[in-house]
């Protein structure tokens, strides 16, 4: 599938459709003029905005966006290869327009075994769309390389992790790139059956340990959706220097509905140098 302008997925569904009503309630979630600071990647959710989006934008707010981001997600909709990025073209937002990194993407896909070009996996997957908007709002303009993953096998996860940080470090990019992961957390548990597994995948993510996360979601029967793309996040960044990871802010959907029955959870993190 040939999609060189990826038009929004989900505006109107999991974010406000207009440029106005979208920068509301961006503005309403977090503190827009937070103290920010320099880091070298970090995760957030992408439920509806009503759910995850104070998590989500909590934790932008508080980054230097770089001028490159690498956007990492998982595969809601089974579509394409298991290994897929999008090296080429544009995506729409209410905001405006987010170019591909070409030139990244074309050095990523060139000295991977595993990520394949692709654009049918990104076509309707929301996991990568809903964090545009809100990083669009801190910084208006800025590159980006979509992958997402199928996998769940870690050592395919971690060379992978592994390929695309030599393509940073081979390019002139090394210093001026974000890498998210975005994942949601536990779903469709009690709040405090969720808040306590929750707690063990966070734990091995501030401890920047890719095989201790995969352990615990395996052992622990943690739904976490963005598993995969938290694992190659943690190799890529701690490949680029990494060596502290702070917990911004940890929420469940009980927060936004009241039900404490049935909860998924949302946590941001910010990881650094």
């Amino acid at each position: 599938m040939d999609l060189k302008i990826r038009k929004a997925s989900v505006a109107g569904q999991f974010y406000p459709a207009t440029a106005a009503a979208l920068r509301k309630q961006i503005e309403s979630l977090c503190d827009v003029n937070a103290d920010k600071t320099e880091c070298i990647a970090c995760m957030l959710p992408h439920a509806g905005y009503i759910y995850s989006g104070r998590v989500a934008c909590e934790t932008v707010s508080r980054i230097h966006i770089k001028n490159s981001v690498l956007l990492l997600g998982p595969n809601h909709t089974g579509f394409g290869p298991a290994f897929s990025i999008m090296t080429q073209g544009t995506w729409q937002t209410p905001l405006g327009e987010v170019e591909i990194d070409a030139d990244l993407a074309g050095r990523i896909v060139k000295d991977s075994k595993y990520l394949e070009s692709d654009s049918l996996a990104h076509a309707y997957e929301h996991s990568l769309e809903v964090e545009l908007p809100i990083l669009q709002y801190f910084k208006p303009h800025f590159k980006m390389v979509p992958m997402v993953f199928l996998s769940d096998d870690l050592q395919e996860l971690k060379r992978v992790g592994e390929e695309i940080a030599a393509a940073v470090e081979k390019s002139d990019q090394k210093g001026s790139i974000l890498i998210v992961a975005s994942s949601d957390m536990t779903h469709y548990e009690p709040k405090s059956e969720a808040e306590r597994k929750d707690k063990e995948a966070i734990e091995a993510i501030l401890a920047l340990n890719e095989n201790r996360l995969m352990e615990k979601t395996r052992g622990l029967g943690i739904s976490m959706c963005g598993v995969a793309p938290t694992i190659v996040m943690l190799t890529i960044a701690k490949r680029l220097g990494a060596h502290s990871a702070s917990l911004i802010k940890y929420q469940t959907s009980a927060d936004a509905t009241g039900d404490s029955e049935s909860v998924v959870g949302y946590a941001g993190i910010i990881i650094r140098g």
